[in-house]
């Protein structure tokens, strides 16, 4: 091959005078018709009112929300009063909200879920009292249960890891879901000093009040010292897939075994933000080295496209220790990733 004038004409022939928003391809052209206005301008990433992902804004009342034609709600849970070590993971959600440029398209899963989806902002969990954790895991389910009620997917960012116990138990209120769950820890330990509550046992909770199928989840990316306390993942018939085995594994090898573990029955997918390694992700609470990759983790999630997801979350972001904010830019990132699977979910209200 070798490069000649003539080629070069013919680049300029095609798109010396041709504007940003004039596409060609008619996969690309599809996606830019729906984000450039007619005058070829495309919204400014760092104007207007910071919402999660750059979403529409839909204020309802927390206790008899109006959801519309909504088909997913994006909300905040700004709630940490379940952490065993640094707190900060309320202020979660505002740092997700503050992170310009998070798609709007998504090159693997060629979707702009943002602008194919009836999807908002819908604020945060009205909590009652930012003192008692109870309250605020009431608060969470009963917000969450108007979602459910409503045929609206919830995909929410916390907040600390104890928040998607209340969701799973509003969403599995008739039948148990399955569970993708990455993280560095299962979650899955007792009550300490007299709380079970706390951020460490949210899916053993879950599962003994009959919410979550153990053996339709899946925990990837586990590791660190604490390995001594999970032993109910195990004995629950939950599928572990250790950090330490990922290398040796492969990624396209844990996908086809979590995919084989949730099957096409509904599922949850809940993204601890320690499942990075701490390069990726030094802003939470119990950072461990060893963690995946951002494109470890982004490859695992693009993996589960087509499983039946009826929810979401991002958790255990604490912009305090995030002194470059890699960690709230990766938590958007991962947080649009999750909304990228809603397109294709059988679950999708009005959904094709």
């Amino acid at each position: 091959m070798t490069w000649t004038p003539e080629k070069l004409a013919a680049l300029k022939e095609k798109f010396e005078d041709v504007a940003g928003n004039e596409i060609y391809d008619p996969e690309y052209k599809k996606i830019a018709d729906k984000i450039f206005s007619k005058e070829g301008r495309r919204p400014s990433p760092y104007a207007g009112i910071p919402t999660l992902l750059d979403a529409p804004v839909l204020e309802i009342d927390g206790d008899n929300p109006d959801f519309g034609d909504l088909q997913v709600a994006l909300y905040g849970m700004p709630m940490d009063l379940g952490v065993t070590n640094r707190t900060g993971a309320r202020f979660g959600p505002r740092a997700l909200r503050s992170i310009e440029r998070i798609g709007p398209y998504n090159e693997v899963q060629k979707c702009a879920p943002l602008h194919e989806l009836n999807v908002a902002d819908i604020g945060d969990v009205p909590f009652r009292s930012r003192y008692s954790l109870h309250q605020s895991l009431e608060d969470i389910e009963a917000f969450v249960g108007h979602m459910a009620e409503a045929g609206v997917i919830p995909v929410g960012a916390g907040g600390d890891h104890s928040v998607t116990h209340p969701i799973l138990k509003a969403l599995g209120k008739k039948d148990p879901v399955g569970l993708v769950h990455i993280d560095a820890h299962c979650d899955t330990s007792g009550s300490f000093e007299g709380e079970k509550f706390h951020h460490g046992g949210p899916f053993r909770n879950a599962v003994l009040d009959g919410v979550l199928d153990p053996e339709r989840t899946v925990q990837i990316g586990i590791r660190g010292s604490a390995e001594y306390i999970w032993e109910f993942s195990r004995d629950s018939g939950m599928t572990v897939i250790h950090a330490r085995d990922i290398a040796s594994d492969g990624i396209a090898d844990i996908i086809r075994k979590a995919r084989e573990v949730i099957g096409t029955g509904p599922t949850y997918f809940s993204f601890d933000v320690d499942g990075l390694d701490p390069v990726f992700a030094p802003g939470t609470g119990t950072p461990e080295a060893g963690g995946l990759t951002m494109r470890e983790a982004m490859a695992i999630i693009r993996g589960m496209k087509g499983g039946n997801f009826i929810g979401g979350d991002v958790v255990e972001v604490a912009p305090q220790y995030d002194t470059t904010t890699n960690t709230a830019q990766n938590g958007a990132q991962l947080l649009f990733e999750i909304l990228s699977l809603i397109p294709f979910s059988p679950s999708l209200k009005n959904g094709e």
